[in-house]
Formats: structure tokens, sequence, C-alpha cells
């Protein structure tokens, strides 16, 4: 099969087989362990069985949602919506201080929705763009990218692999193997051309399967989950269960971790952008920001946390070579039956860690390597240097920051301290305001309008290094 100049067997607009694409949409949701983040939240509420499951059913049908609403009439890239990390610890805050059971939930809820409505209406005046463009040129936009990888990296080593449960050694030797027949499915793939649409497209559920047959023969699949799991449920604890609250403090705590999420949707926009090659244009990142708002307001209604784009998917496309619009609505469809399926939903919550970790890790490093690529064929100088390397060094630093400083910290700043990709954001952008050479941007935007073809936005600095990739 002929790839395209950006490496990629399909592109974006290209059609993919029904077959296929439900096949491939499938892989990303495999990919993407969004059960974890409702898990950890009903763990830390305290939730019943039953209700941590219409939790995470909820969360898949919002996943559901947001990725079709993204990829088929807002962001119109191949994105695919997930829960966030970002809001765990501010849930916990809210719902614990306002009376927890029904009352706290209600609020959490409530506050939800007015942060989703206010990202809605900050699309719909076109604000959102202006930002992007003034505040995010070409080398902040691949130092985010960077940064997104590097972020991914330790969560994929240390709580899927180093730290889950189970034995290490045997922890490590489960993701080794699923790690090595990842790469093994794309070495076929890349030498035999004929078998590359069977391996390299397929390389992730490939290692998938054989890394769960593996952890299952050393007793580490737990098939009793899948088994007192139901074959149809709908869940059954939703925001008309619950009840939505309006609590200022509340909503202030939840616009400032909008704000948070809405720097890891750009990361993730902007990582997707440099894989596929593709221009984001102004209407892009108005009707984006849009979609995302909707996406997070679907999944308050549901009784579920915030959604965001998720990164790793920027991965799975750079593997697989796969970035079909129609794939990631598969994906999307996918997301939907397990909302309402039980027992296919409980099958993966069931994958082991490991596994997960396996592929994760090489994920990380091909998101990290895009936003590099990126970078690499800017015309930089000495102030680039500090611009690119302090958020890396930042990054870092959030990662390793001990526990018990960060509990020190004011609630705000936790929330920062809690993403390090808005802190690499946020660095990049200061950084860039105070040492770039603006100058020499303003003479490019100027050339940019008198000749598009020779525009060196961010964008097209992306489209430039991919291709030379």
């Amino acid at each position: 099969m002929k790839r395209n100049d950006n490496g990629l067997l399909y592109g974006p607009e290209d059609k993919v087989s029904y077959f296929q694409s439900g096949l491939l949409g499938l892989q990303h949701v495999l990919a993407m362990d969004v059960y974890v983040p409702p898990l950890i939240i009903a763990g830390l509420l305290s939730m019943t069985l039953g209700q941590k499951t219409g939790f995470l059913q909820a969360a898949f049908l919002a996943c559901g949602i947001g990725t079709i609403l993204q990829t088929k009439f807002f962001m119109k890239l191949p994105v695919s919506q997930g829960p966030s990390f970002v809001p765990i610890g501010a849930v916990a805050g809210v719902y614990f201080a306002n009376g927890a059971a029904h009352g706290g939930l209600a609020t959490v809820l409530g506050s939800l929705v007015i942060g989703a409505i206010l990202l809605i209406l900050l699309g719909l005046s076109g604000i959102y763009q202006k930002v992007i463009n003034t505040l995010v040129p070409a080398l902040v936009g691949g130092t985010i990218i960077t940064c997104v990888g590097l972020s991914l990296l330790p969560s994929a080593l240390n709580d899927n692999i180093f730290k889950a449960t189970g034995n290490v050694d045997q922890n490590i030797e489960i993701a080794a193997i699923t790690g090595f027949a990842m790469l093994a499915a794309i070495t076929i793939g890349i030498r035999i051309p004929q078998l590359q649409r069977l391996f390299r497209v397929s390389s992730i559920v490939i290692a998938l399967i054989i890394g769960t047959v593996v952890a299952s023969a050393m007793g580490r699949f737990d098939w009793s989950v899948v088994n007192n799991a139901p074959w149809l449920s709908l869940p059954k604890f939703t925001a008309v269960h619950y009840g939505l609250h309006f609590s200022l403090p509340a909503i202030l705590t939840f616009v400032v971790i909008y704000m948070v999420l809405t720097t890891e949707t750009t990361g993730t926009w902007f990582a997707m952008s440099a894989v596929v090659g593709e221009k984001i244009s102004k209407k892009q990142w108005n009707r984006g920001i849009i979609g995302e708002g909707l996406s997070c307001l679907f999944a308050a209604l549901l009784g579920t946390t915030p959604m965001t784009g998720y990164s790793t998917n920027a991965g799975v496309v750079s593997i697989t070579g796969v970035a079909s619009r129609r794939v990631f609505v598969s994906a999307g469809i996918w997301f939907m039956v397990l909302g309402f399926f039980g027992k296919l939903s409980a099958f993966l919550s069931a994958v082991p860690a490991p596994v997960i970790g396996g592929i994760f890790s090489i994920i990380c490093v091909i998101i990290m390597l895009n936003g590099l690529n990126v970078i690499r064929d800017l015309d930089t100088n000495e102030s680039s240097i500090y611009i690119l390397g302090i958020p890396i060094v930042l990054t870092m630093a959030v990662i390793l920051l001990p526990s018990a400083v960060l509990k020190s910290t004011p609630q705000m700043v936790q929330y920062l301290l809690g993403s390090p990709i808005t802190i690499a954001a946020i660095s990049a952008v200061v950084l860039n305001l105070a040492m770039g050479d603006h100058k020499a941007e303003v003479s490019e935007d100027n050339q940019s309008n008198e000749n598009p073809k020779n525009t060196t936005s961010h964008i097209e600095a992306q489209k430039l290094a991919e291709s030379k990739s």
C-alpha cells in the first residue's frame, strides 16, 4: 500500500472499509485505558459496586459521544475523547466538602455543567483561536508536543509496570513480551509490504492479544470479573439520579480545572496535527473548543467527569499509519457499545496493567519524537534552546515532585501541578513571550499574508517537518 508524504497509509479524509474501520477503531479503544480515571474516582468516593459500574458505563458513553462530535462535526481531526486525570483531586475535594453522597455529586455535576457551558461560549466568541495564534507559534507547539509524550512516559512505566499490582518481575516480563510483540508486528509490516495492512495497521491489537494471553497463562487475568458482569445494562446513576446543585466556590474550582484541561487538549491537537500533517484552521480551533465543551457537558449530564482529547491516539496513528476519521468515528461507536454491554466493558477493565504499559510506553516515545520533528526544521537561535529546554525540565520536576511538597501548596496550585502538560505549556508560552524573536515572527506573518504558499505559521512548520521525516 502506498504511503502519503507524511508516512500515512490512510489520511484523515481517506475512506476505510466499515469492517476494517471497526477493527481499527477498537484498537484505539484498547490503547486508551479510559476506564482508569473513573475507577480511581469511584474508589476515592467509596462508591458501591452498582454506582461504580454506572459511573464507568457513563464514562464510556461520554467518550463515544465526545469522540463522534469532535471527529465528525467540530474539530474534524482524528481525535478521541476520554476522561482526564486532572479533575480527580477536585472531584474528591468538592464531593466531601458538600456532604458526600448525593449532595456531593450533585455539586460536582452542577459545577461541571457551568464550566462546560463557558467552554462553549469561549469557542462561539472566536477568542480561543486568537489566543492560540498569538501565544503558540511553531516552537511553542513543538515543545508542548514533546512534553506531552515525556509527561506520559513515567505513568506508562510506573503506574502500569513497576508499581502496578502483582509481582514486579512478572510485570516487567509481561510488558516486555507485549512491547516486543508490537515491534515484531511493525517490523513484519515494514519488511514485507504485502503484509503491511495486516501487521502494521493491527500491531496494537496483535500485541494486546498476545500480552493478554501471556498474562492469563500466568494467572494474571481475572476472568471472574467478566463472568459476573451482565451482558446488557443501562447506566443507573446519572445527573437525573443525583440532581444538579450550584455552588460558587465549586464552580470557580472547576473553571480552573477546565482551563487546565483546555491547555491539555490543545497539546493533543498539536500532536495530532503534526502526525497527520494537516493545518488547523481558525474555524477548527473555535469549533474544537465548542466540541470540547459539548463533550464535557454530555459527560456531566451522564453523571461522569470531564472529557479531554487523548494524546495517545497520535502515537497510535504514527505506529499504524491510519488517520482516517472514519476509524475514529468507529472508535466512538465502540465506546457507546461499551456503555451498554457490561461483559465487554468488564473485559477491557480486566486487561492487566503491564499489557497496557508495554504498548503505552512505546506510544509515549512516538509522541515525544513527533514534537521534536516539528522543531528540528525551524530556524532557531540561542533563546530557542531555553524555550524548549526549560519546559522539559519543569515537566520532569512536576512529575518527580514529592507528594508531601505538593500537598503543602494551596489547592489551586495543586490543580496546576497535577498536570505536567499545563506547566510545560504555560512555561513555553511565557518564555517565548519574554525571549522569542517576535520581529522575525511579524515579518514571517506579513510574508505569509502576501503569499500563502510560503507561510511559516506553526501548523505549516508541522507539515514541513512531517514531510521531511
